[in-house]
């Protein structure tokens, strides 16, 4: 599922010419921002209903640079879900050389805003992920997801 797309900004760049590990971070965030809109969870949703999705975790693995103007797409796989959690997985493309350069492993959990605790998910939210679920259901899931992150100890 494409969600989002755009350029790398000259004021992504870092000291070592390439995008700013934080910006990777914001154009995954914007892509989800994207993917919530889709499944009935946009910012009416939120300001109406008070509710809302909440990270809790991701795991950002960076591949490939990107630089200064270079074009991106982000593309989203749903991993799995219940009742209050959502588990689903990002790649960031280079948008015309198509590269695999980062890829984001997320899981948010919905929350009451007036009460700001978890709860359950609407029932729309739940309809659109089981439809999404079926749609992604045979894909295979991604090598970097539930990736463990250390350093391999060498044997003398």
């Amino acid at each position: 599922m494409e969600l989002y797309s755009g350029r790398v900004e000259p004021s992504w760049i870092d000291y070592n010419g390439h995008m700013n590990v934080a910006y990777y971070h914001l154009a995954f965030d914007r892509g989800t921002d994207h993917f919530l809109r889709r499944i009935g969870l946009g910012e009416e949703y939120v300001e109406r209903e008070k509710g809302s999705m909440f990270a809790l975790e991701d795991h950002i693995v960076y591949m490939k640079e990107l630089r200064e103007r270079e074009p991106f797409r982000v593309t989203l796989q749903l991993l799995g879900f219940d009742e209050k959690r959502l588990h689903f997985f990002l790649r960031m493309f280079h948008g015309e050389r198509g590269f695999l350069a980062a890829t984001c492993e997320h899981l948010s959990i919905f929350v009451d805003m007036r009460e700001r605790r978890s709860a359950l998910m609407p029932p729309h939210v739940k309809e659109a992920l089981e439809r999404l679920e079926a749609e992604h259901r045979n894909l295979p899931r991604p090598e970097e997801a539930g990736r463990p992150m250390g350093i391999a100890r060498r044997r003398a």
